[in-house]
């Protein structure tokens, strides 16, 4: 792009050359033109040896860059942090660079950040996201602690905290059972992030199927029409039930290879801010405490709390939303907060 003082933009080149190719001097040209005769020889030239594209702005980049670090030492620096995960200052020692160089290498090969590397492989991450909402459904099951009546070992001493685990026990024998676990159930849109979830007392193919069937209808009546299923290769998952639930309403079923966690990372990041801010976020005194405020934060999360991945915005920004009950939420400036939810 040319500067704004530019006497010369490729209309004034091609204007150049039209005048020159009528006959006249090259010198009257440049006068009339304001610039110098070097500078519309130049042109002349170029368009004479290239036609119409010798008139564009040629690449500054150098043909030749003689001092360059050879090919070699680049792949020996990528290989290790790859392989061991060294940083700049600690790969420059090794072969004898400045820790400012190998950080330049790392940057041109694109490793410079330890989070954009899968970490077991050293492999690239390849980030995706759909075009459209409910082009793809992440789905996962998380299975977390449950909260004994009073209070677990995060919010008082261990010896107390068994106290209460055994009185609840004691008090609940006979009825149903809540010392042991839960089992969140989530799904959520790869375009949009859009998130439903549940705590279920099992992860059976039974609870899987019927935890799809309500969230399929929160996602129906966000506007969005879910056409593929994306789930890790759990027994649930394996199951003829939950395949045949899907495909009772025309959806596709997709697994992902296995221990390959990144394939479903989205849904995977989602567990981990339930934990950082729900789950865990701040000390509960009974499982059903727990288990309410969820409702709360999935609220938050789809509405008001911003998505970095999605500009600062939240998630119904980007829902088909055919009602209006969203209307005026898309230009919501998020501001960060601390990681407790207020409302």
């Amino acid at each position: 792009m040319s500067h704004p003082h530019a006497r010369l933009t490729v209309h004034g080149r091609r204007l150049l050359v039209d005048r020159v190719r009528a006959g006249r001097p090259v010198a009257h040209v440049a006068e009339e033109m304001g610039i110098s005769r070097t500078t519309a020889h130049k042109w002349v030239r170029r368009w004479r040896a290239e036609g119409d594209t010798g008139l564009y702005d040629r690449p500054s980049q150098p043909r030749t860059t003689p001092h360059r670090t050879p090919a070699d030492v680049e792949a020996r620096i990528c290989e290790l942090r790859r392989e061991r995960k060294l940083g700049p200052a600690r790969i420059g020692p090794i072969l004898g660079m400045p820790a400012s160089t190998v950080h330049r290498l790392l940057t041109r090969h694109h490793v410079n950040r330890m989070r954009w590397m899968d970490r077991p492989t050293g492999q690239i991450i390849r980030r995706y996201e759909r075009s459209r909402p409910g082009e793809l459904v992440h789905v996962d099951i998380k299975k977390l602690g449950n909260v004994p009546d009073g209070g677990g070992h995060r919010i008082m001493p261990r010896q107390q905290a068994g106290a209460n685990r055994q009185a609840t026990t004691d008090a609940r024998k006979g009825g149903s059972p809540i010392i042991g676990y839960s089992f969140v159930h989530t799904a959520i849109d790869d375009h949009s992030r859009l998130a439903y979830s549940e705590v279920l007392a099992s992860e059976r193919k039974e609870t899987a199927a019927a935890f799809w069937q309500r969230a399929n209808a929160f996602f129906t009546a966000h506007g969005i029409t879910v056409e593929r299923v994306l789930t890790d290769n759990g027994s649930c998952f394996r199951a003829k039930l939950f395949a045949q639930t899907l495909h009772a309403t025309g959806i596709t079923h997709k697994r992902t290879r296995p221990y390959r966690p990144q394939t479903n990372g989205k849904v995977e990041r989602l567990n981990r801010t339930l934990l950082d801010e729900w789950a865990y976020v701040r000390p509960y005194s009974s499982n059903a405490e727990r288990t309410a405020a969820l409702a709360d934060f999935l609220h938050t999360y789809n509405h008001h709390r911003c998505h970095t991945a999605l500009g600062g915005r939240p998630p119904i920004s980007r829902v088909n939303n055919p009602a209006g009950q969203y209307k005026g939420l898309i230009s919501i400036r998020c501001v960060r907060s601390s990681r407790t939810r207020s409302r």
